[in-house]
């Protein structure tokens, strides 16, 4: 009888080890997928990119179509994805961190936080273009204009979803003695928040920060309806405004070989840039777990 169940198992077990070799190979099977076509179109920017790069690529305005000189650059359109990005990274984080405050410290299984948290879910699986529609909604059809302001709006509401989350995350993970530990000793609320688990979950809020400016830094969907583009260099927020994602796809999409050759420039500046703001985002993630 015994001999019987121990035969049972070991077939159990060895089926079970069968299973577990084949979900292995096929999540390698993925994997490699996955990492075939991510190396193949790094392999593409850097190998097209590169020749593209110039000082004139940093310095100069996007030129006309087919100019025979093949001068011209992208630096209209990456003043005004810096302006954008930036205002919208100034508006978005101090929102998203005070609501992820709220959520965790203040009311973290209220009503109003189950509310906010599926708003919260809802904004984060969105797709930008509907963001992008009802920014052009509620400013650009209202003041009859394209704007930068509009294009900094759709990009904030992109952070603040991606903000909110992180810091909400980062301060559940924060220990509660420490906590009690600050109110033994006699300190209000807004400083244990502010002196302790801010600074404890620091690492973690400014991952997430990193990660949401990564994100909108590529978006090119949300800035086809408020910021549109421009292809000279405009300091006002107040009218359309030249930006490398959309400056890109315009590029990419003509028929002119130096537009395109400027595309695959910006294409190869905006990858990178993404992929040192992940970098660092995972860089600084580590150090918080150590």
């Amino acid at each position: 009888m015994k001999g019987d169940r121990k035969t049972t198992r070991n077939a159990r077990f060895a089926r079970r080890k069968q299973f577990n070799r084949i979900a292995i190979a096929l999540s390698m099977c993925a994997m490699l997928f996955g990492m075939f076509w991510l190396a193949w179109i790094l392999w593409e920017t850097i190998s097209i990119g590169v020749s593209s790069l110039s000082l004139s690529l940093l310095t100069e305005n996007t030129p006309p179509p087919d100019d025979a000189i093949g001068a011209g650059g992208l630096s209209n359109a990456i003043k005004g994805s810096f302006l954008m990005v930036a205002l919208a990274t100034f508006v978005g984080t101090p929102i998203g961190i005070l609501t992820g405050v709220y959520l965790a410290e203040y009311d973290p299984r209220g009503k109003l936080s189950g509310t906010v948290r599926f708003i919260n879910d809802l904004l984060l699986s969105a797709p930008s273009i509907i963001i992008g529609l009802f920014v052009y909604a509620v400013i650009v059809v209202r003041f009859k204009e394209f704007s930068g302001w509009a294009g900094a709006a759709a990009l904030a509401l992109i952070v603040v979803p991606i903000v909110i989350r992180t810091t909400e995350n980062m301060l559940a993970l924060v220990p509660a003695g420490l906590r009690e530990a600050a109110y033994a000793l006699g300190a209000p609320k807004w400083k244990v928040i502010t002196r302790v688990t801010l600074v404890a979950a620091r690492a973690g809020v400014l991952t997430g920060i990193l990660l949401a400016v990564a994100r909108i830094s590529g978006e090119t969907a949300p800035l086809l309806f408020t910021a549109l583009n421009n292809q000279f260099w405009n300091a006002s927020l107040s009218g359309p405004l030249a930006n490398l994602p959309v400056t890109i796809l315009q590029f990419a999409m003509s028929p002119y070989e130096n537009w395109q050759q400027l595309a695959w420039g910006g294409v190869f500046l905006i990858t990178f840039a993404v992929l040192g703001l992940n970098i660092l985002a995972r860089m600084l993630s580590r150090e918080k777990l150590k």
